[in-house]
């Protein structure tokens, strides 16, 4: 069994806390918006949402699909508590969340007649580890949908980086730059990706986002930060150590942003597809 990758494992009590109160609202439902004018409407589905989290945007979608039936699984047991609380107070829901750090997931090939996913790790060997689960669980005409950040994301990051690098003559901080910036996906890479694993009638959405930061101390502190942009960041650059790429980066932001607020641009995707 493959291992889902550490940045998915450790949500303690009080992050999953904090990711469903911030992140929830002021990031992850960039993608949620997305997803939910994704899904193919119908009677009676079988749902499947891979690392759900706290649950978002889990009561919406058994909002729109009557007799709807919402599976979850996560690495995280904190965010799942949450994710059941959430469920518990919606009536008429039904839904089911389960423990789950590896792939296969604990369900049957087909199972599904949704099956989706937000935010996963954008490195393309991760991506592909996904789609081939939605692939595999999802039944014949049914539908997957994940949705992510793609390529043209984060740029205001990307350039003070490259800014560190220019300044201390440090190719290697300059081609990790670069290469991190290659591994988020195009809108043309993600309808090849979803075809090759088995899925026809493909369709993107991108829609451009900003995110607001009153300084670079708010910046790194900020939960959609600290739980899910740095972590992913500092994975992409593949560096033994990016404390002072990083120091560099919270400076440069006050002195930089600081009197109008840093606005960092997120190009919001959303691919989706119908199994063959």
């Amino acid at each position: 069994m493959a291992s889902v990758p550490p940045r998915t494992l450790g949500l303690t009590a009080s992050e999953a806390a904090a990711f469903d109160a911030f992140v929830v609202p002021r990031y992850l439902a960039l993608f949620g918006e997305l997803v939910l004018d994704a899904f193919v409407l119908g009677n009676d589905a079988q749902i499947l949402h891979v690392n759900c989290r706290s649950g978002y945007p889990d009561r919406a979608i058994v909002a729109m699909l009557a007799n709807a039936y919402m599976y979850g699984v996560d690495p995280s047991p904190a965010a799942l508590e949450l994710a059941r609380t959430k469920a518990a107070q919606k009536a008429g829901m039904v839904a089911e969340y389960t423990v789950a750090d590896s792939f296969p997931l604990p369900f049957p090939d087909g199972a599904f007649s949704h099956a989706f996913t937000m935010h996963p790790l954008p490195a393309p060997k991760e991506r592909q580890r996904v789609l081939a689960e939605l692939a595999r669980v999802t039944a014949p005409g049914g539908q997957a949908i994940l949705a992510m950040p793609v390529r043209g994301s984060f740029q205001e990051v990307a350039d003070l980086l490259r800014e560190y690098a220019l300044k201390h003559e440090s190719s290697e901080v300059a081609n990790a730059v670069e290469a991190a910036v290659q591994v988020r996906p195009t809108r043309e890479s993600l309808v090849t990706e979803m075809e090759r694993a088995g899925f026809g009638w493909v369709d993107v959405e991108v829609k451009q986002r900003t995110l607001k930061f009153k300084d670079g101390h708010d910046f790194f502190d900020d939960p959609i930060t600290r739980l899910l942009l740095l972590p992913e960041f500092r994975l992409n650059l593949g560096l033994d150590d990016t404390s002072a790429p990083m120091d560099y980066l919270r400076e440069a932001i006050d002195a930089y942003f600081r009197p109008g607020g840093f606005e960092l641009g997120v190009q919001a995707g959303c691919v989706t597809g119908r199994k063959k």
